[in-house]
C-alpha cells in the first residue's frame, strides 16, 4: 500500500502545483482535473501491474448489469434524491425559498429538465469517476485492517478526504474559515464512502460505486451549490453541513439494517501478500 499512497497523494499533489503554477490552469479546468482525480486509479494498475504482480479478477471491473441492475438504479437515483431531501431542509429551516412554478406546487419543466440533463451527464462521465473509485473503494479500503468494515471504511474516508484537502487552497471550494470547512468536507466525506462501499460490495462492480460518485459530484453538489451558494449566499459549508443530514440517515439504515455487514456478492481480495508487505 506504500507505492499506492505514494503515487496517489505525490502524482497528484504535485501534478496540481505544476499545473497551477506552471501552466496556469483553473482548479475548474478539466485539463487541471482529469489527471488529479484518475490518479488514485494510476497507482492501483501501476502497483497491481508491477509492484506485486496481482491481477485484476479481484477489482470489480464487470459491470454486472443483469444481478447489479438495482444497485445501479439505487447510484443513478440516490444523488438526486439526497438532493430533494437536503433542499426541503433547507426550506424547511428558512434558509432557502424555493420557486415551484410548475403544476400542483412542483419544480417547473426548467428545473426538472435540468436535473435529469445533470443525471444524463453523470452516467456519461461514470468511467471518468472510477478513477478515484479504483483506487479508493476497490483496491485501498479491502487492504485496510483486513479488510474490516467500519474501521477500514473510516481509514479510506479520511485519506480520502485529506487527498482532497489542496483543492480548498487553490479555488477548487472556497471556505471562509477552512479549519470548519475542511472538518465538515471530511465528515461528508466518510459519509459517502459508507455509501459507496456498500454499492461496490452488493454490487461487485466498481462502475456501480463509480455512477454514485459521479451523481454526487454533477448531481448533489452541483445543485445545491448553485442554489444554495450561488443564489442565496450561504457559502460552500452550510450546503455541506445540510446534505450531512439525508446522508447520514441513509447511512444508518445500512447500519442498523445490518446491510453493511451482511454476506457479500463478491469475496474481498486475498490480503495475505499485502499484509506481509510486499508492496
Amino acid at each position: 500500500m506504500t507505492v499506492f499512497l505514494l503515487i496517489s497523494f505525490a502524482g497528484a499533489w504535485l501534478w496540481l502545483l505544476f499545473a497551477r503554477a506552471g501552466l496556469g490552469l483553473s482548479p475548474l479546468d478539466p485539463l487541471l482535473q482529469l489527471p488529479y482525480f484518475c490518479m488514485p486509479g494510476i497507482a492501483a494498475v501501476v502497483v497491481r501491474r508491477w509492484i506485486t504482480n496481482e491481477d485484476f479478477a479481484d477489482a470489480g471491473l464487470k459491470l454486472h448489469l443483469k444481478p447489479a441492475w438495482r444497485h445501479y438504479v439505487m447510484a443513478w437515483l440516490g444523488p438526486p434524491l439526497i438532493t430533494a431531501a437536503t433542499l426541503a431542509l433547507a426550506a424547511a429551516l428558512g434558509l432557502w425559498d424555493p420557486d415551484l412554478s410548475g403544476p400542483g406546487g412542483l419544480p417547473g419543466m426548467k428545473e426538472l429538465a435540468t436535473v435529469l440533463g445533470l443525471m444524463m451527464v453523470a452516467l456519461f462521465l461514470t468511467p471518468l469517476y472510477a478513477g478515484e473509485e479504483f483506487g479508493w473503494t476497490s483496491y485501498l479500503r479491502p487492504r485496510l485492517f483486513g479488510g474490516r468494515t467500519v474501521p477500514s471504511i473510516i481509514a479510506t474516508g479520511l485519506i480520502w478526504a485529506v487527498w482532497h484537502f489542496p483543492l480548498a487552497f487553490i479555488g477548487y471550494v472556497e471556505f471562509t474559515n477552512a479549519v470548519i470547512g475542511l472538518a465538515v468536507w471530511t465528515l461528508s466525506f466518510q459519509l459517502q464512502e459508507i455509501i459507496l462501499m456498500w454499492l461496490y460490495q452488493r454490487s461487485g462492480s466498481v462502475w456501480v460505486a463509480s455512477l454514485a460518485h459521479a451523481g454526487n459530484n454533477m448531481v448533489l453538489f452541483l445543485i445545491l451549490g448553485e442554489t444554495l451558494d450561488a443564489r442565496e449566499g450561504l457559502g460552500p459549508v452550510t450546503p455541506m453541513l445540510l446534505v450531512l443530514a439525508p446522508m447520514a440517515a441513509v447511512c444508518l439504515w445500512l447500519v442498523g439494517t445490518r446491510r453493511l455487514t451482511r454476506a457479500r456478492r463478491t469475496a474481498e481480495p486475498l490480503l495475505a501478500p499485502h499484509v506481509a508487505g510486499t508492496d
